[in-house]
């Protein structure tokens, strides 16, 4: 969305007539879209509203994708008790992804006191007040890149390093630490400035570093969400199956495009679930090749894609054809 259809709070004049041509006199969409961002400071149905003020034309959350969206899959974490990281309502966030037991940074400095002093205005003023104490963290959740960044980055390394016990002492040598599952992993962004803005993954980067000087361990992550990541775009075909099915199609989606200004996040990822998607149907065709013992051509096998954990379309659709390839667009 940042770069493509706008620059800040101003949308790319061609944006506009891009989407009128996309639906018809009464406003419905032609074909599906879905619009996929690695921002995840808000709700899917803010973001909506944003973009259908933009682009003059209706978008409802269903056709929204946020970096954090494809967590909804993950449901093994969703009754942890997660530390959540980022800016905007991330409390809500998270519930409404289907976390149960949520403890914010906010929550976790009010609890500890002590532990967030680099501002001096921040300090307890009259003494050393009393720590409440959490339930124990289960694990961290990584939404965005927040404002105070030393806050998080303290708060999150005493997490780790105390098996999400941050009232205990530090124990470098427990490895590995509590999962970890971060979104948006784009070092740099465009906004209204001429040069890229620090995205999330400067914030990774330093989250890293300081966790290798401290332990000597690399931070290890138990998802990284957002493009590139393969479960994002899985999700995000599940989405356009999902709007083609809405729309009456009686034949599967044959092909996805991916537009995009990032050629590390947008034109990568979608290069990768291409692959992903070669593979897949090398691997079908495969397969029918044996149950009617015929030969098959094994360079199909030369092709090593991981494949995506989660579910998502496949998941979902069962045996529907998916999509015969992704193709890219750099804008």
């Amino acid at each position: 969305i940042d770069g493509v259809l706008v620059r800040g709070r101003t949308p790319i004049p061609a944006a506009k007539q891009c989407f009128r041509n996309l639906v018809d006199r009464n406003g419905k969409y032609k074909v599906p879209v879905v619009f996929v961002t690695n921002a995840g400071n808000c709700m899917r149905q803010t973001k909506a509203e944003h973009l259908s003020d933009l682009l003059e034309v209706e978008v409802s959350p269903d056709q929204v994708m946020l970096s954090h969206s494809p967590l909804r899959m993950f449901t093994k974490f969703h009754k942890m008790c997660v530390l959540v990281s980022g800016q905007g309502p991330v409390e809500e966030v998270a519930h409404n992804l289907g976390f149960e037991d949520v403890v914010t940074i906010d929550m976790l400095r009010e609890a500890y006191p002590t532990l967030d002093v680099v501002d001096h205005n921040r300090r307890p003023k009259d003494g050393i007040p009393p720590t409440k104490g959490l339930r124990p963290i289960d694990a961290v959740v990584l939404f965005g890149e927040p404002i105070r960044w030393e806050t998080n980055l303290q708060l999150i390394t005493d997490v780790l390093l105390t098996n999400g016990n941050p009232g205990k002492t530090w124990n470098t040598t427990q490895y590995p630490h509590i999962p970890v599952l971060a979104c948006n992993m784009d070092l740099l962004w465009m906004a209204e400035a001429k040069n890229p803005r620090f995205g999330h993954g400067m914030f990774l980067v330093c989250l890293e570093n300081l966790y290798k000087k401290v332990t000597g361990y690399d931070l290890k992550y138990e998802a990284l969400i957002g493009k590139p990541s393969m479960v994002t775009y899985n999700y995000a075909e599940l989405l356009i199956r999902q709007q083609a099915e809405n729309l009456g199609w009686s034949t599967p989606v044959k092909r996805l495009y991916a537009i995009g200004d990032n050629p590390m996040a947008d034109v990568y990822g979608a290069n990768l679930y291409d692959r992903y998607l070669q593979t897949s149907r090398c691997s079908r065709i495969k397969m029918q090749g044996k149950s009617f013992g015929g030969t098959v051509d094994h360079s199909a096998e030369a092709v090593d894609v991981p494949q995506v954990k989660s579910g998502g379309a496949a998941g979902v659709f069962g045996s529907e054809e998916p999509p015969e390839g992704c193709s890219s667009i750099l804008v």
